[in-house]
């Protein structure tokens, strides 16, 4: 049996050898965990990419309001084979290749006043056999049938050379007033941006 003083006895290099085991293992156990936070931190960088291509696919739900702004009003429109457009902020009737539609002030729901050199330069807007409310027709001086909304008589204008332009709206010739025909089936707007000499000379 080893004594307290034999204890003692034990060389002093195998106390040394014996007191340095610990230190080492605890060495060894700190550059275990850096070599893992350095892995671990190193692999990070992998995955940030996953994370900033979500915005990707943002754009996609910004074009949804595109298809806004269906109205009665254009339904009406295209069973008549009309179409609707926004010129100047107001939604106007128009033809079947997007010419604007304009009524005549002197013009009933019954009759067309713009005749002869009137109706070169404004076209009368021809009517399908069978209209629906709010359309109707009327039949012109010549005998041809017209198309009627909302109690006007529909007209293109020679002065709109494109799509989409409203140059007749506001004009006064012929003896009155010519307005672009909103969509609403509501009054024509009191002034106008396109207004001013186009159409004026007919």
């Amino acid at each position: 049996m080893i004594t307290s003083h034999d204890r003692l006895k034990i060389p002093s290099r195998r106390r040394r050898a014996l007191l340095a085991v610990p230190a080492v293992a605890a060495g060894l156990a700190a550059l275990a965990a850096c070599s893992s936070t350095t892995s671990s931190s190193s692999s990070a960088p992998a995955s940030a990419p996953a994370t900033s291509s979500a915005p990707a696919s943002a754009p996609a739900t910004s074009s949804a309001p595109a298809g806004s702004g269906s109205t009665s009003g254009a339904a009406a429109a295209t069973a008549e084979g009309l179409k609707t457009a926004t010129i100047g902020g107001v939604t106007v009737l128009t033809n079947d290749k997007g010419f604007t539609l304009y009524s005549f002030a002197p013009d009933t729901a019954t009759k067309s006043a713009c005749n002869g050199a009137c109706a070169t330069a404004w076209p009368p807007q021809k009517a399908t056999a069978t209209a629906k409310s709010p359309y109707t027709t009327i039949k012109r001086s010549d005998g041809t049938t017209q198309l009627v909304f909302s109690g006007h008589p529909l007209y293109t204008f020679t002065g709109d050379t494109s799509p989409g332009t409203a140059n007749g709206n506001g004009v006064n010739a012929f003896g009155g007033l010519w307005h672009e025909v909103p969509a609403s089936g509501g009054a024509a707007p009191a002034s106008s941006p396109s207004s001013g000499s186009g159409g004026g000379g007919y």
